[in-house]
């Protein structure tokens, strides 16, 4: 399992055995690089003694390990680790609502003679297991899991919900039927005596923070994102960034400068010049301004047939569209740089409604609160700024009745085996229902999609050996950004309203003042024949013809329509044909004929 799993951790390894145990980690070195960091951590206190296997970082680790210190405890490394173990013997199972950052761990108490696994709030690290009622298996990843003699089906629940929804990493299922991901915000206790499982939710996003007035959010929010932004730079190791052009990494690439203005500073960057979705200039204007080494990477979409196999053996699980190349050859990027660990924007579009589509459920609590008047200024103001109606579209379309919903979206996926949607055809996706904007924007944090954008941000990164981080995901941000108004967040057709004023002064205004989103968009008009050919040669294969969940006739027509269409050829982002050679391309790999590596 430690060989399957060693590009998350190249610079050490260990393994703990025992009557019924065994523990196995692999090491990427960040906080305290001697071997006092060495993995399985143990440590001992009286006639107690617990080993730890830990992915990812507690930021606050240092002042935890003062006030375990006061409370008598020693410690013989500089890692957040043995930090970790400290604090579940002070506190027990509790011990993880003090702590502050990312993280997947297993701790065994050798006294109690139980396994405790935790994951962090949001789930930014992942945590999979498989439990026959027997035996527990968990790793970081599914490749670790799938080395036991567990039989590889494809879960259907979870497939349909991909290819009618493009719902991923929504439930705790995962696309393999017999392999679970601990959710977020969530604990898990095996008795090893009786091998009972017992799971529960240590947090929900249900907090509410003092907020005052208007003048004093933007200060309050301003000092907790450098307080976030300092946290997550508490490495032994250098911190660089990914920056994408946009307001969240432009935010936290100035902030980084703040909090240490003679570092050096590298940012990874993806650009397409010369294409509508290139973002060079507002990266190189934000580089500039602070002094930061910009390294950046393009690429041809034939690249991605020769990387395709890869990218799916890495994320283990379908993804939804072709942004996610582009993030993973900018972790490919940062790891040749061999920088360990970076900063990410990822996290700002869902805590302050930054996606386009969320400017529907504002419209709708204007609507339900009978402020038609404000409703139309917005609706105008709306259109003049993003030069489009797919918000209101979207609006209009919550207010359908539920049936018309579901028959609309059936409709859109005739090439789907009937017999297979009739099995798993409801319940209809939450995002469909109505709701107010701060119900969306908690369901984006907590569902749908960033739980999903960060499988693919661990996966992508860490892939290459780097750890990412992400400031916008920090729990105390989330929850003070949960708490505020929606006149805060969308106003006058402009979106992340608090955001743009409190960065105003840090980031250049150009960045302030942009409307548009990209973030490591990849060109969609770019496809070029031999990309056609790689997607033909695949929804033509014997396999593709066979499987039960579409009509491979009606498949080919739809990409044919894609190719011939005025539009384009947009199948990349998110669309249909995306997802179907995706989910065909993950059967083959990971069901019908396993790879090695897979």
């Amino acid at each position: 399992m430690n060989e399957t799993v060693r590009h998350r951790g190249p610079d050490d390894e260990g393994c703990y055995l025992s009557d019924g145990i065994s523990l196995g980690n692999t090491r990427l070195s960040i906080q305290d690089l001697s071997s006092a960091g060495h993995q399985p951590m143990k440590y001992t206190r009286g006639n107690r003694e617990v080993y730890l296997v830990h992915n990812g970082e507690i930021y606050n680790f240092e002042e935890l390990r003062a006030e375990l210190e006061g409370h008598g405890y020693a410690f013989v490394s500089h890692s957040d680790s043995e930090v970790i173990l400290a604090s579940y013997l002070e506190w027990g199972f509790d011990c993880v609502r003090r702590f502050n950052g990312m993280w997947a761990f297993a701790i065994y108490d050798v006294q109690e003679n139980i396994v405790f696994l935790s994951r962090d709030r949001f789930g930014i690290k992942p945590l999979y297991y498989h439990y026959d009622g027997a035996k527990l298996i968990f790793s970081s990843e599914i490749k670790a899991i799938l080395l036991h003699e567990i039989q590889r089906v494809p879960n259907d629940r979870v497939i349909f919900d991909f290819l009618n929804y493009g719902l991923v990493d929504h439930t705790e299922d995962t696309f393999f039927e017999g392999i679970k991901r601990l959710m977020p915000g969530s604990n898990a206790v095996l008795e090893l005596p009786t091998r009972n499982l017992r799971l529960w939710k240590y947090y929900d996003l249900n907090s509410k923070a003092p907020i005052g007035n208007y003048d004093n959010c933007i200060e309050n929010f301003r000092s907790l994102f450098y307080r976030a932004i300092k946290g997550h730079m508490v490495s032994d190791v250098v911190v660089g960034s990914c920056l994408s052009g946009g307001l969240d990494s432009s935010g936290i690439v100035c902030a980084m400068r703040r909090c240490k203005p003679e570092s050096e500073l590298q940012v990874f960057s993806l650009g397409f010049p010369g294409d509508e979705v290139d973002e060079t200039r507002y990266q190189k204007v934000v580089a500039e301004n602070c002094g930061a080494r910009l390294n950046s990477i393009t690429f041809a979409l034939d690249e991605l047939i020769k990387d395709f196999e890869d990218l799916i053996r890495t994320q283990e699980e379908p993804f939804v569209s072709l942004s996610i190349y582009g993030q993973y050859r900018v972790a490919k990027l940062i790891g040749e740089h061999r920088v360990k660990v970076v900063l990410d924007g990822q996290g700002g579009d869902e805590t302050f409604g930054g996606y386009e589509y969320q400017f529907a459920y504002y419209f709708y609590e204007l609507l339900r609160r009978g402020k038609l008047i404000r409703l139309a200024k917005e609706i105008v103001a709306y259109c003049k700024k993003h030069g489009s109606y797919s918000a209101i579209t979207y609006w209009l379309g919550l207010l359908l009745p539920s049936k018309l919903k579901e028959f609309l979206i059936s409709r859109d996926r005739y090439y789907l085996q009937k017999t297979f949607t009739k099995t798993f055809g409801r319940p209809l996706d939450r995002k469909f229902q109505r709701k107010t904007l701060n119900e969306s924007l908690a369901e984006a944090v907590t569902y749908s999609p960033l739980p999903g954008l960060l499988r693919y941000e661990d996966k992508n990164s860490m892939r290459w050996s780097v750890e990412s981080r992400v400031p916008f995901v920090d729990h105390s941000m989330v929850e003070y950004a949960n708490s505020m108004p929606i006149e805060w967040k969308i106003r006058d057709g402009s979106a992340k309203i608090i955001l743009r004023h409190a960065l105003a002064g840090i980031i250049p205004k150009i960045i302030v003042d942009r409307q548009d989103k990209i973030g490591f968009g990849v060109p969609e008009r770019a496809a070029s024949t031999a990309v056609r050919q790689f997607i033909e040669g695949i929804i033509e294969s014997d396999s593709f013809q066979h499987r039960p969940y579409w009509n491979a006739q009606k498949v080919s027509r739809l990409f044919h329509k894609s190719f011939s269409s005025k539009r384009g050829t947009r199948i990349f982002t998110g669309e249909d044909i995306w997802r179907i050679v995706i989910l065909e391309m993950w059967l083959r790999m990971y069901v019908d004929k396993p790879t090695p590596n897979s």
